[in-house]
């Protein structure tokens, strides 16, 4: 499945499905085909990717041969457009829907 974020106040996000997924977990919800972030929400919500980011790039045991185990793409890179998606979407009171 990929994921096609829309908002009337942010251009789309589109995640791959094994990202969108994780995603949506870090949020606390459940991955689904259809949904929407609330206004609301979003604070709490880039909180949440932010943290999940932080402990992402917190030193691996193991020095260089945990750096090795780390994905070519990092969770910062992946979440970057989401959060500003967020961030946008937020200021315009718009909320974030997908799968409709």
């Amino acid at each position: 499945m990929i994921y096609k974020f829309k908002s009337a106040a942010a251009g789309d996000v589109i995640m791959l499905g094994p990202n969108g997924d994780q995603m949506l977990r870090l949020l606390g919800r459940e991955p689904a085909a259809k949904g929407i972030i609330e206004p609301d929400y979003m604070p709490a919500a880039i909180v949440a990717l932010q943290t999940a980011i932080a402990a992402d790039e917190a030193p691996l045991a193991g020095g260089d041969e945990g750096e090795a185990a780390r994905p070519k793409v990092s969770l910062r890179q992946r979440l970057w457009p989401m959060i500003e998606m967020l961030r946008r979407c937020h200021a315009a009171g718009k909320p974030v829907v997908w799968g409709v």
